[in-house]
């Protein structure tokens, strides 16, 4: 995987969240389950590390944005 930006994790609430998982439909339920909850960059595949067993997948989440039960962003407290 890249290396993380410091821009993804420059202010407090900002989370880089990298899954190891044995495929991929467990690796997008996962992240499925996330972007129930938080405000979430959209995942299209998974990568695959030669020789490793598994898949990967990294998204970006913003814990200062939860969702209400729309999916829609919710004031955050400050």
């Amino acid at each position: 995987m890249e290396a993380i930006n410091e821009v993804h994790v420059s202010e407090p609430g900002l989370v880089v969240v990298d899954v190891a998982a044995a495929d991929d439909e467990t690796a997008f339920a996962f992240h499925t389950a996330l972007a129930a909850r938080w405000a979430t960059t959209s995942v299209e595949r998974t990568t695959r590390d030669p020789g490793q067993p598994g898949v990967r997948l990294r998204c970006y989440l913003d814990l200062r944005q939860p969702l209400d039960a729309s999916g829609q962003a919710s004031a955050a407290p400050r």
